[in-house]
């Protein structure tokens, strides 16, 4: 317990430390290098550019507030006495209509998914629709920065990409040059984020496919991982619109609240 309660606390610093080296890069390094002079066949491609990584980042971190500030806890309130020595395997206890006690947050979670790291609280059916959000903003915002920094070497340091190798031999390559006092140390750190990004960006965009097909059968990770997938009779339809909402384009554009919070889980009681 004591690992995962480290693993909450420095994984949101590494998200914050991740996402403030990628905003320093784009507009120190990638918009100066690839596009150097302001003049009008390329100030249109450095403002595109720009908005596009703006909208990006607000989105990703708009919904990454938005899926703290609207926690998935239940109005529930009495909080079960859990042994620190408990046979879960699991960092939660399931108890009635639906609901799990995290022993992280300490708190009764409605319809509980799992517990993020990253955000350091519980995903359930109240903040689903940020979470997932978040994750498609962040792997888009990784790829496309991994786009811009492919760029920025080509150009900056003449490195060709036209090998399909080259990319995988990079980073040993880049390594060892280093540490012959070839490359500098900028070179071999802007090398080793183009593989930062791009791991995140399909661990992001796995998880994102994984959570929206859960969600459209009705069904939850914590479920899948206990062996109770209770049978869920809704279209799928119906069950994209209870976590995204009827105004649900709106929130692909912004991190709005598109789904009424309830006061009371009553689609948790249904189960009971």
């Amino acid at each position: 317990m004591l690992k995962l309660r480290l693993l909450n606390a420095v994984a949101p610093a590494y998200f914050f430390m991740a996402t403030a080296v990628t905003f320093i890069l784009h507009f120190g390094f990638f918009m100066p290098t690839i596009f150097p002079s302001p003049g009008t066949s390329l100030q249109g491609s450095t403002v595109l550019h720009t908005v596009v990584f703006l909208f990006l980042m607000f989105n990703a971190l708009g919904n990454y507030i938005m899926t703290i500030i609207y926690p998935a806890e239940s109005a529930e309130t009495v909080i079960p006495v859990c042994s620190p020595h408990c046979s879960d395997k699991v960092d939660a206890h399931y108890l009635l209509n639906g609901r799990h006690f995290c022993k992280l947050c300490k708190k009764v979670i409605l319809k509980r998914d799992h517990h993020c790291f990253f955000t350091g609280n519980c995903i359930g059916n109240k903040n689903m629709r940020y979470f997932i959000m978040f994750c498609i903003y962040t792997s888009c915002t990784c790829l496309y920065s991994l786009v811009l920094g492919v760029a920025f070497l080509t150009v900056e340091y003449s490195i060709s990409f036209e090998n399909p190798l080259t990319f995988l031999t990079l980073l040993p390559f880049s390594t060892g040059y280093f540490f012959m006092g070839t490359i500098s140390g900028l070179q071999l750190f802007l090398v080793l984020m183009l593989y930062v990004w791009l791991g995140i960006g399909l661990v992001c965009a796995g998880f994102c496919c994984q959570q929206v097909l859960l969600v459209a059968r009705g069904q939850t990770w914590c479920q899948m991982q206990r062996g109770q997938l209770a049978e869920n009779h809704n279209p799928w339809r119906a069950n994209l619109k209870d976590v995204f909402g009827t105004r649900w384009i709106l929130g692909l554009i912004l991190p709005v609240q598109t789904a009424e919070v309830c006061s009371e889980d009553a689609d948790a009681h249904k189960q009971d």
